[in-house]
């Protein structure tokens, strides 16, 4: 497996055991509708919370979270889509992101609850 790789599975389980430590259950994670894939979803009192990682080991190019472009959000918000659908959920869904930078200084873990809606169509 290439090194960001790696990382990426590093900060997916890094990201899991803090929300684990928050309360939130997760229910999935590396989830594919089609090529579309959603990080982690995961339950917290009356939400499907959404979210997407982002892992670097600096933030010498910005914060990770910056990385995100809008075509990601979209496919994000189509995969959520398709996975309420399915598995009819009838809670409110959330958008987060959590970003982390991992490397010999640590980890430091960011969570952005709300990070993004879906378009009103």
């Amino acid at each position: 497996m290439a090194s960001h790789n790696d990382l990426g599975k590093l900060g997916e389980d890094l990201a899991c055991d803090f929300l684990k430590q928050k309360g939130y259950v997760i229910k999935e994670r590396n989830w594919y509708s089609e090529k579309k894939e959603i990080d982690i979803i995961a339950e917290c009192n009356q939400f499907l919370v959404i979210v997407e990682v982002k892992t670097r080991d600096t933030n010498f190019f910005g914060d990770p979270i910056d990385m995100i472009s809008r075509s990601k959000i979209r496919n994000i918000i189509d995969a959520a889509s398709h996975y309420i659908f399915i598995h009819n959920i009838q809670k409110e869904v959330r958008f987060d992101v959590i970003s982390i930078i991992s490397n010999k200084k640590g980890n430091q873990i960011k969570h952005i609850e709300d990070a993004f809606w879906p378009p009103i169509r």
